[in-house]
């Protein structure tokens, strides 16, 4: 009788990890690890570098974030010229912080794969790097969705801990307790 309950509970308290907890579904409960480029984890990105410099374009809304530093140290690259065409942009993004440049949008940029060029000068050297801006991934189609194994996981566990819980009261029932 004692190893009954004993191996119920023991199946109602493994269940939820075994079938896929927290741990598989890449959803966590902790503290966010920290990102290297503080930007919105779906925001869509291009990503370019050459010997001289390495950026990372970010689409935040009506706006157009360029993070530029220098390719050998990773050090931003401040006080540079940055320009910016492709997409239907041409134009000089202004700094907002030493490497942190801005471009205002007019409209948002269509669920394309936008060919962007971006032009940096700073001091007396001078670069043009090409990337690609992917748009057709929103920020909303990454968000965590509750699928159904994951409901199906729940479920199953309330059903053994009600299962356990009569088993309880029945055996508690019967010896009169």
């Amino acid at each position: 009788m004692m190893q009954a309950r004993a191996f119920l509970l023991a199946t109602v308290i493994a269940f939820p990890a075994w079938a896929g907890g927290d741990a598989s579904d890449g959803h966590t409960h902790g503290a966010p690890a920290a990102a290297p480029v503080p930007v919105t984890a779906g925001a869509p990105r291009a990503v370019a570098a050459t010997e001289d410099f390495e950026v990372v374009a970010v689409l935040e809304g009506k706006h157009l974030v360029v993070y530029a530093d220098r390719f050998a140290s990773n050090e931003p690259v401040a006080k540079a010229k940055v320009e910016i065409e492709g997409a239907g942009l041409n134009g000089l993004a202004r700094e907002t912080a030493p490497g942190t440049y801005v471009m205002d949008l007019a409209a948002g940029l269509p669920p394309a794969k936008h060919a962007l060029t971006i032009g940096i000068e700073a001091g007396d050297t001078a670069d043009l790097l090409s990337a690609t801006l992917d748009t057709t991934l929103t920020a909303a189609s990454s968000e965590h969705v509750h699928g159904r194994a994951e409901w199906v996981v729940w479920i199953v566990a309330a059903l053994l801990l009600t299962a356990s819980a009569l088993l309880v009261y029945r055996r508690r029932k019967a010896r009169g307790i």
